[in-house]
C-alpha cells in the first residue's frame, strides 16, 4: 500500500494503517534516533514518542515533503528535546566571539577509515560540535535549518561545524597513525 494512502487512512484514525505506517518507517527512524541518543533504550523511547507526536499532528502533514522526511524531522527534534531535558544543555555562544567560517574547506576522510570509526569519533566531540556535525554531515541540514533546530545563530552553527571538523580530523588522523583516540 502506498505511503500517501496509509497517511490518509491514518488521518481517519485507522489503527491498521497506523501500524502499517509504523512498520514501514520504524527501522529507519530508529537508526536516526540512535545517532543522537547514547543508548538503545533512549533511542527506542525517542522514536516511539516521535511516532506518537507524528500521529497526533498528522493533520499538519501537507505533503510538501515526503512523509519520511517529515517524520525524520520529528524524530530529530524529539531526540534533541530529550537531550535538553537530561540537563545536557548547550553552552551559550556569544555572536561577538564567533567568526564566519568558510564552508568550502576541502575535507575528506582517509580511505582506510570505516563508518564505525567515523561515528565513534563524532561521539567523542563535545555536545555543541557533535549535534551540529550530525545535523550537517549526517542529516544534510543547512546552517539556517540547524540554527532554527538548535536555537542558535547561523554563525554559531558554522563555527561549531568548523571546530567539530577540526577535532574530527585530529581524531581520525591519530587513528590512522596508530596512536588511537
Amino acid at each position: 500500500m502506498s505511503t500517501s494512502l496509509l497517511v490518509e487512512q491514518c488521518k481517519q484514525y485507522n489503527r491498521k494503517a497506523q501500524l502499517a505506517l509504523y512498520n514501514k518507517y520504524c527501522d529507519g527512524m530508529f537508526i536516526v534516533a540512535q545517532r543522537y541518543m547514547r543508548d538503545t533504550a533512549a533511542a527506542e523511547d525517542a522514536m516511539q514518542e516521535a511516532f506518537i507526536k507524528a500521529f497526533q499532528k498528522l493533520e499538519q502533514f501537507k505533503g510538501d515533503v515526503t512523509f519520511g522526511a517529515w517524520l525524520k524531522r520529528i524524530v530529530i527534534n524529539t531526540c534533541l528535546d530529550a537531550i535538553k531535558a537530561r540537563k545536557m544543555e548547550l553552552q551559550p555562544l556569544h555572536d561577538e566571539t564567533l567568526h564566519i567560517v568558510d564552508d568550502d574547506d576541502a575535507w575528506n576522510v582517509p580511505d582506510k577509515t570505516t563508518i564505525k570509526e567515523v561515528n565513534a569519533a563524532i561521539e567523542k566531540l563535545n555536545e555543541n560540535h557533535r549535534l551540529v556535525v550530525k545535523l550537517y554531515l549526517l542529516e544534510g541540514y543547512d546552517h539556517q535549518e540547524i540554527s532554527e533546530i538548535l536555537n542558535i545563530s547561523e554563525s554559531a552553527s558554522r563555527t561549531n561545524l568548523h571546530r567539530g571538523k577540526i577535532q574530527l580530523k585530529k581524531q581520525l588522523k591519530q587513528l590512522q597513525n596508530g596512536t588511537g583516540y
